[in-house]
């Protein structure tokens, strides 16, 4: 749901969020489900991507072929970490060893529960 906000001279747009149920949560990971649209949403740190189930899994099978080793490299701090790319060219997502981990760990945690709540909703 998109809201119009008006700060000084500035026009926003404020959207809502669904009102969601989570699926799963490991380490810094979060994935959740509108059980009205059937939204999934994938919360990491400081991001929010949105997906339909289709969508979703195809993201999931795509993030499983990426391998930590080819795919990373250190970065500034130190610290080793993957670079996954986008559809926007600009926008790149990184992750470091332990938080890419979790973040397939919570995307098979959230394929189980969609089952589980599927199988409830048919009853």
């Amino acid at each position: 749901m998109k809201k119009d906000i008006v700060q000084g001279r500035h026009k926003l747009i404020y959207i809502t969020m669904c009102d969601t149920k989570v699926l799963s949560q490991v380490g810094e990971s979060v994935i959740s489900r509108c059980a009205e649209c059937r939204c999934i949403f994938i919360w990491h740190n400081n991001f929010i991507m949105s997906f339909s189930t289709g969508q979703f899994i195809e993201f999931k099978n795509f993030a499983e072929e990426l391998e930590f080793t080819s795919h990373s490299f250190p970065f500034p701090d130190g610290q080793e970490r993957i670079v996954m790319r986008t559809p926007v060219n600009d926008l790149q997502l990184t992750f470091t060893t332990e938080q890419w981990e979790n973040f397939h760990a919570a995307m098979d945690q959230a394929v189980y529960m969609q089952e589980v709540y599927s199988l409830m909703e048919r009853e």
